[in-house]
């Protein structure tokens, strides 16, 4: 039995999440909480988010134990890219990037 969560567009830049995602991808449920609640990174935040989310939807199935659950796989694509300018010196603009970021996860039982 299998859950799934997904995160859309959220204003993080997908090679920052892909670090933090690496970090909890294979391991039980409560290990990648607590890897998440003690990582310093901003995107550590809305992951754990998502994991509790999954969980949520693991129990709504009806899965045999939520304690038995392991992040089976998670991935990070790149969402659309906002572009906006700033005034620089003599009349000239520079590009800012704000990427967004779209964050699939998938619990599985042991």
């Amino acid at each position: 039995m299998e859950a799934r969560a997904k995160l859309s567009f959220a204003r993080l830049s997908p090679r920052k999440t892909r670090l933090v995602v690496d970090m909890v991808r294979g391991k039980g449920i409560q290990d990648a909480l607590t890897i998440l609640r003690f990582s310093p990174q901003p995107s550590a935040k809305l992951i754990s988010k998502l994991l509790k989310s999954a969980v949520a939807n693991a129990e709504q199935k009806g899965t045999s134990d939520v304690d038995r659950l392991f992040v089976k796989t998670i991935f990070v694509d790149g969402g659309p890219v906002l572009k906006r300018f700033t005034p620089r010196a003599q009349g000239r603009a520079s590009k800012i990037r704000k990427p967004t970021s779209h964050v699939t996860v998938v619990l599985a039982d042991k």
